[in-house]
Formats: structure tokens, C-alpha cells, sequence
């Protein structure tokens, strides 16, 4: 195995501004906020947290659809930020993308075949019949019959969509995937179908993954490190086993609390949360949780926590959590 992390991110930030007219200065959405995480050959990392913390952000970062504002990416020890487009393009072929919409992301006007092999094509891997038996060879791999490739998307069902996507990605043998939300906007039984042919293609193919998602169960299921991310900045992170079992910081708790438990007869104690997610224009001295944090402290009101090093890293000023009896609801 590779001793180079096939991804490293490095106090990332992507800040924009919007203008507010001529005469006032700029508002700075702080949508990723300096964070850092390495991603190991044939490894997943998930990326959890609530809508509007930067998840979707960080993966265009990753890719260079979006460009950075601080920080840096590296791709097998390759700094990307920096790049020209111009020497981006041999990169693309290391890193692909698996987009949340398998409605939105595939052409309507172009059959599956096309779809697939036009990063054949744009690449120069391979053309004419070897093209054509590379297509058939990578929709057997994600589960599609080859038959159908003069199909065209609005043929398939939602899962099958997105099997296109996965084989339209896998097409330049990419060593990194970045799923952005890839199974969220499918059932619940086709999520668990296309979660395995993920597992499984890592198994054989030796791929890496940024697998980015808001349900928790889904994370548990296909990630070795789990991320969570709260107002642009990672919390917590750790391997999945040890965060599941033993989250630390107040946020990741809540968070796992409100997951929902399958039989009605368990009780379950809920950390109820005050209030709604800030807006990422705003500027805290202190930790961006404070006005929610059931155990804030006055340290927390003008200290910036930082993450601390190990094998499970936290972002908390607070020693010993102890959550007061009116933050937690119990029900069943």
C-alpha cells in the first residue's frame, strides 16, 4: 500500500462574497472554515453533519471545481490547488466525482453508451471497438446489462441512474471518489444495492473514497473514519467504530441521538438542541457551537477550540461533559 495519503486537506478554507451594493463592503460566507483530514489508499472517510455545514463545498475543494481561498489539496502527494486547468487535466483521471442527483447529472440527450465513454473519449484512453467493449465491460461491473446501452437515461429507474454515474466515474480508473450525497435521494432498499457494488468495487479496484451524507446509518455502514462537520469546521473526528460508540464532542452526541431506534418498546434519550444552525456569515471569537452547546462554558464564549491530535481527535473546550437534565427528552 501507498505510504502517501492518496488525499490530504490541509486547512482548508472557501469563503465567498456577495455584494451588498456600492457603497458597503462585501458579506464573507465562510462555507469551509480550515479544516484538515487525510484520506489512506483503499479507505473511506465520511462526512456527516447538517445541511449548510460545508460537506457539499469541501468535495467541489477537493476536485477544484470551486477554488479554494487558504489551505491546500493534495492528490497522491500532488498540491491541486495551485494548478492551472491546463495541468489539472491529467489529475482528473485520479479523482472522479458521483453527484447526489442521478436525475440532474446525466444528459438527457446522450445514450448511456455516450455517457460512459465520453471520458474515454476526452481522455484519448481507448476508441472505436475497444471503446465499446470497455463500455459493456463497465456497466456488467456496476450491475447493468450492456444491452442497454442505447438507452437513454430517462429509461432507467433512480438506482439505475446512478449505477451510470458510478460506471461513468470509474470509467479512467480513478484512485479517489468523492460521493457527494450519492444514495440520498434514492430508497431506501436501492441505497443499501448501490452502498454494496460501492464496497465492493473498493474491494476489487482498491479505491479511496470522501463519501459525504447526512444519514448516520449509512456512514456507519461504508466508512472507516467518519468526519463530522459543524458551520464549515470539523468537530470530531474519528474511526467510525470508536465515534459510534463514544462520541465526545456535544454536537456528535446530538447528532446520534436523534437517530431514530427501529423498536418501539426502547426508550430513548434525545439531546434536544436550542435554536437553528447560524448562518455562515457569521463571525464568532470563541466556538461557532456556543450559542447551541448544552454544556457551554465562558471559555467557549471567546476561545477558538482546535482540533486535538490522536487517533480521535475533538474540537471542545469542555473537559467533562455532563448534559443537564432539561437538554435530554426521553421517548418510548
Amino acid at each position: 500500500m501507498n505510504s502517501v495519503p492518496v488525499l490530504q486537506v490541509s486547512e482548508l478554507k472557501v469563503h465567498f462574497k456577495i455584494a451588498n451594493g456600492l457603497f458597503s463592503p462585501p458579506t464573507i460566507i465562510r462555507a469551509v472554515d480550515g479544516i484538515s483530514f487525510d484520506v489512506s489508499e483503499g479507505q473511506t472517510l465520511g462526512l456527516v453533519g447538517e445541511s449548510g455545514c460545508g460537506k457539499s463545498t469541501t468535495a467541489r475543494a477537493i476536485l477544484k471545481l470551486v477554488q479554494p481561498t487558504a489551505g491546500s489539496v493534495h492528490i497522491e502527494g500532488v498540491q491541486i490547488d495551485t494548478l492551472k486547468e491546463s495541468e489539472m487535466r491529467p489529475l482528473r483521471q485520479r479523482v472522479q466525482m458521483i453527484f447526489q442527483d442521478p436525475y440532474a447529472s446525466l444528459n438527457p440527450r446522450m445514450t448511456v453508451g455516450n455517457i460512459i465513454s465520453e471520458p474515454l473519449s476526452v481522455h484519448d484512453i481507448c476508441h472505436g471497438d475497444d471503446q465499446r467493449l470497455e463500455v459493456m465491460r463497465l456497466m456488467d461491473m456496476v450491475g447493468l446489462n450492456p444491452r442497454y446501452m442505447n438507452r437513454y437515461p430517462h429509461e432507467f429507474s433512480g438506482g439505475q441512474r446512478q449505477r451510470i454515474g458510478i460506471a461513468r466515474a470509474l470509467a479512467v480508473q480513478p484512485k479517489l471518489i468523492v460521493c457527494d450525497e450519492a444514495v440520498s435521494a434514492l430508497d431506501v432498499s436501492i441505497q443499501a444495492q448501490v452502498i454494496n457494488l460501492l464496497m465492493d468495487l473498493q474491494q476489487q479496484l482498491g479505491l479511496s473514497y470522501v463519501f459525504i451524507a447526512h444519514d448516520l446509518a449509512v456512514v456507519r455502514h461504508i466508512a472507516h473514519r467518519v468526519g463530522v462537520m459543524y458551520l464549515g469546521r470539523i468537530v470530531e473526528l474519528a474511526d467510525s467504530d470508536d465515534l459510534y460508540q463514544s462520541p465526545t464532542h456535544p454536537y456528535t452526541q446530538a447528532l446520534l441521538s436523534a437517530v431514530p431506534v427501529p423498536d418501539p418498546t426502547v426508550s430513548q434519550q434525545r439531546i434536544k438542541l436550542v435554536g437553528e444552525v447560524p448562518s455562515p456569515d457569521s463571525v464568532y471569537p470563541g466556538c461557532p457551537f456556543v450559542d447551541r452547546c448544552p454544556v457551554a462554558e465562558d471559555q467557549c464564549n471567546h476561545t477558538v477550540p482546535t482540533l486535538t491530535p490522536g487517533a480521535h481527535q475533538v474540537s471542545c473546550l469542555v473537559q467533562s461533559i455532563d448534559l443537564p437534565a432539561d437538554s435530554v427528552e426521553v421517548s418510548g
